[in-house]
Order: C-alpha cells, then sequence, then structure tokens
C-alpha cells in the first residue's frame, strides 16, 4: 500500500477565485500569488493519484489566519473524506488565537473523521508554540481525540522559497519536548531537526516525532533518504509530495531509487502511514 502523507486540497470556489482568498489572507498569498503556483480539488487528487499508482493520500489544510476561513476549508476536506472515504485522509487546521473555537472546531473536525490537525504555520497564523496559556489546552484537545499534530517546518540555512517560514528546528525541538506524548509529524524532513538526533537527549525526545519528505528534491539530495533513516530511522520518515506543487511520480522515482534497503522502501512508502493511521487493508 502507498499512502502520500501530505497533499494539499482546495474547494472549487478558492480555485476559481483565487485573487479574493490571496487579498484576505497572508499564508494563502505567500503560497499562491504566483499565478504558476498549482490548487487541485479532490477530485483532481484523485485523478492524479489513480494515475499514480497511490492508495491512499492524506489531505492537508494550510495555515489560514482567521478562524473563519480555516472552518470554510475545514468543510470542504471533511466532504472530500466523506465522499472517498478508501482514498483520502483529512487533516484540518484551527486558529489557536482563536482558542475558544479553535477546541471546539477540533471536536467538530475529529467527529466529522479527521486524523489530524495541520499543517499548522505558527508564523503566517501569528501564534507562538512556546504560549503555554494557548498551546496547553490546544494540545489537550488534540491529545483527547487522538489526533496528529503536523506541522510546516523549514531549514535555517539554505535558499529562500515561497512559503518557506521561520519554523526552524530550534522553535520546533522545545515544542517536541514540551509536549512529549503528542503524536507529532514535521513536514519537509522538519528543516533538518533529524541530523541533531546525534545528541543523544534529541533523539530521545523524538519518540513521538516522524518526518515527512514533502518537496525534498527542491531542498535535498537523495542521500537525505539514508541519512535520515540511519539517524532517526527509516520506521520515522513518511512519503508525502506536496501535490499539487509536485508530481507524486517524481517523490516515487525517488524513494524508489534511493540508497537504501527495500524494507525501508516499503516503510516509507506507505507501511509507517498505516501503523500511524491505524490503516490495515483499508480505512
Amino acid at each position: 500500500m502507498v499512502i502520500d502523507f501530505h497533499t494539499h486540497v482546495f474547494p472549487p470556489q478558492i480555485k476559481k477565485n483565487r485573487h479574493q482568498y490571496i487579498d484576505s489572507d497572508p499564508c494563502f498569498a505567500i503560497l499562491y500569488s504566483d499565478k504558476n503556483a498549482k490548487l487541485a480539488t479532490a477530485d483532481e487528487l484523485i485523478d492524479s493519484m489513480d494515475q499514480a499508482g497511490i492508495d491512499i493520500s492524506v489531505i492537508l489544510n494550510i495555515g489560514w489566519t482567521t478562524h473563519e476561513l480555516c472552518v470554510e476549508t475545514n468543510d470542504y476536506i471533511l466532504e472530500s473524506i466523506a465522499r472517498y472515504p478508501k482514498r483520502l485522509i483529512g487533516f484540518c487546521t484551527v486558529q489557536p488565537r482563536s482558542l475558544g473555537a479553535a477546541i471546539a472546531e477540533i471536536e467538530r473536525c475529529a467527529q466529522g473523521g479527521a486524523r489530524g490537525i495541520g499543517e499548522m504555520r505558527p508564523d503566517t497564523q501569528l501564534f507562538d508554540p512556546r504560549d503555554e496559556e494557548i498551546m496547553v489546552p490546544l494540545i489537550e484537545a488534540i491529545k483527547e481525540h487522538e489526533l496528529i499534530f503536523l506541522t510546516h517546518a523549514s531549514e535555517p540555512v539554505g535558499h529562500d522559497y515561497p512559503g518557506k517560514g521561520i519554523i526552524t528546528p530550534d522553535m520546533l525541538y522545545p515544542f517536541i519536548t514540551r509536549y512529549p506524548e503528542l503524536t507529532i509529524v514535521c513536514a519537509h524532513w522538519g528543516g533538518g531537526l533529524p541530523f541533531y538526533a546525534l545528541m543523544p537527549e534529541v533523539k530521545q525526545a523524538m519518540q513521538n516525532v516522524f518526518f515527512d519528505t514533502a518537496a525534498s528534491p527542491f531542498l535535498y539530495t537523495p542521500q537525505v533518504y539514508p541519512q535520515v533513516g540511519q539517524l532517526v530511522g527509516a520506521d520515522k520518515i513518511l512519503f508525502g509530495s506536496d501535490y499539487p506543487l509536485l508530481a507524486q511520480t517524481r517523490l516515487l522515482g525517488e524513494i524508489n531509487s534511493a540508497d537504501i534497503s527495500q524494507e525501508a522502501k516499503e516503510l516509507i512508502l506507505g507501511g509507517n502511514a498505516q501503523r500511524l493511521l491505524g490503516i490495515d487493508n483499508g480505512i
């Protein structure tokens, strides 16, 4: 089974009225102001999955600034997983600064079948993950519903790109150590956080942390697969394409040709996600 742990879909009205949402939200504007930045609906994702041989995709929301935009797009994610219950798994998003509404939205999304919260963006959503007054009750709600927390992550060095942001390992690590029982997925290889697993205390702290490969060809050479596998274990790596930014086949080709064992490839391509999401031969 092949599971893509990092894709994005948007309602048709957002794809049709892109400029309205660019004007309304800074996160969306950063990611999609360029007319060449692709937007995809759930139906388009399903078509691409069929072509690429993907069994299941996790559809993520983005870090909207307002609670209202979170709800509007969460509605589409919940509707999409209801229409494609064997193919799509939904992660919804919330605005932590609207704390009461965010906690209620977590409950609503969990009841609607969501399996996680993400892709969260502390930088564009203007919340501090070290702010315990906000984060403690939020994380308790996520844990209560046995949801996964997926966060954007970026590298403190290297080239700039739209949406890179400032959620770097030094911001992620205190959050991880503060909530050790929370299952966390750090997107984009955690901005390089796995490389710090050479420090024993860091490796110990990341027992419940996983890393997806979203946009990997834009960030790292293929050596990242054996290197991260050696540092944190292949059982902590999740295949994620970042569709429609990248075609799923590009990541699949990179993983299948990586200098890692067949067992590691099977874990990355689906085994780890099956275990994390509690999937047997279906959803």
